[in-house]
């Protein structure tokens, strides 16, 4: 997008420019012009990407296969995976227009950037969100929503604020399985809905092969390491717990239950029509690794909610009676689902949607085939998207409120309205975070 200021040019300098143009043909890439179906600039969604370790390429790689997008900025504190990042979006453009950014702050100030897909450790994703409302980018942003309830509620507050789009990386919401279990589940196949099993994973995946790899030393020159911690307590540097596996320590992540909450409980909160409500008393057990092991999460973890509406919700990860996947289970039956395509339910015929009483009418829930897609459809309509702010928003706080029920060993009464913990001024406490100087969240 050009702003009206790039757009001046005095007489002189016109003259002179169509002068040469008469005395020699310009050659004019057909893309610049918007023909051999390539959308002209002005239709045409530029993206920065902040973030180049585990779903930036794939981010940056869909993206890229959609016309009308441009991706024209990649930002990241590593010089080689930033590096990675240009040299891979350049490729894919065949020129060399992607610029580099150090500081995230710097990219967004660009005016003619218009969306920023943000793949980075939780702990930074209410800085860069913020930020990115401020600079008034649409957002593509990984899940959990952020490192804390009180960090979402900052993103929440700010995309509302600067009234701009926000799609969460919760991507089975555009996956026809998880859609289908939905429709049926809000449909009432299954009859009333009693109680939803939530399985997520359990322990620690070494994603980087850095296991090996967890003495203290110095960070390498590549990394600005302390930008990385950031808002964060400043530890030692390990190699082990920066890239990929920066999750399996509470300073920057949450483990497999934080990691996975916004896609399985996410699926389970829309089949019930929950997106926008909570639990009422959580109570949470976990096997923990000692407070200053190099990986500290959870390895195991078991979670019972109670919500309105009579719904009893369970997430766990490590008990074999909790299947993977998301299960309702209802007056009239069940339904099960999972990736790779997987769906079961007591009633077979349900899979092709049959067998619904011709009393109940068929719930059609927002359909989407293609996330990020989707993503750029609402940022051309400025409609909402399969998975907005509020939805990631109340799909996260159980997985966040089970983990300081967990750590405190008592269960906990939660105000799904006010956000707040009823009667416990420790566990509010854990509702959000200090932030290390000179970082702020405003």
């Amino acid at each position: 997008m050009k702003t009206s200021s790039s757009l001046r040019i005095n007489r002189r300098r016109f003259l002179g420019l169509a002068g040469a143009a008469a005395a020699a043909p310009m050659v004019v890439p057909s893309h610049v012009l918007g023909l051999g179906n390539w959308p002209a600039p002005n239709s045409r969604i530029s993206i920065g990407v902040v973030g180049w370790g585990m779903m930036g390429p794939g981010n940056t790689e869909n993206f890229m296969k959609e016309r009308d997008c441009r991706v024209v900025a990649a930002c990241d504190l590593d010089k080689e995976a930033l590096q990675k990042a240009v040299d891979k979006v350049n490729g894919h453009y065949k020129n060399k227009d992607c610029k580099s950014y150090h500081d995230y702050r710097e990219m967004m100030a660009r005016p003619d950037i218009d969306a920023v897909m943000l793949a980075i450790p939780d702990h930074w994703h209410a800085l860069a969100a913020v930020e990115a409302c401020r600079q008034k980018k649409d957002i593509y942003g990984e899940k959990p929503l952020a490192r804390t309830i009180v960090e979402q509620r900052a993103i929440v507050n700010a995309v509302h604020k600067h009234h701009r789009v926000w799609q969460t990386g919760s991507w089975q919401r555009s996956t026809a399985n998880f859609h289908k279990a939905a429709e049926v589940v809000r449909s009432g196949f299954i009859g009333k809905v009693k109680r939803v099993e939530v399985g997520l994973p359990e322990g620690h995946v070494d994603f980087k092969h850095t296991k090996d790899k967890c003495q203290v030393s110095e960070p390498p020159a590549r990394l600005d390491y302390d930008m990385w911690v950031g808002p964060s307590e400043m530890i030692p540097y390990m190699e082990c717990r920066v890239h990929m596996n920066w999750r399996w320590h509470y300073n920057f992540g949450g483990g497999q239950l934080l990691d996975w909450v916004g896609h399985h409980l996410d699926i389970a909160h829309w089949g019930l029509g929950f997106d926008k409500i909570g639990p009422m008393y959580v109570e949470g057990t976990g096997e923990f690794p000692p407070r200053d092991a190099v990986w500290n999460t959870a390895t195991k973890y078991r979670i019972e909610m109670d919500y309105p509406h009579d719904v009893h919700i369970t997430i766990a990860g490590g008990h074999p009676d909790i299947k993977s996947g998301t299960k309702w289970i209802g007056t009239d039956g069940w339904i099960w689902v999972d990736r790779s395509d997987k769906l079961e339910c007591s009633n077979p015929a349900w899979k092709n949607g049959a067998d619904l009483p011709d009393t109940t009418p068929f719930v059609r829930l927002y359909n989407s085939t293609n996330h990020h897609r989707n993503f750029l459809d609402c940022v051309k309509t400025r409609a909402g998207t399969i998975t907005p702010v509020d939805v990631a928003h109340h799909s996260v706080i159980p997985g966040h409120l089970g983990l300081i029920s967990m750590m405190l060993g008592r269960k906990i009464q939660w105000d799904w309205q006010k956000e707040h913990i009823v009667d416990d001024q420790e566990a509010n406490k854990m509702l959000g975070r200090e932030y290390r100087a000179p970082w702020k969240l405003v």
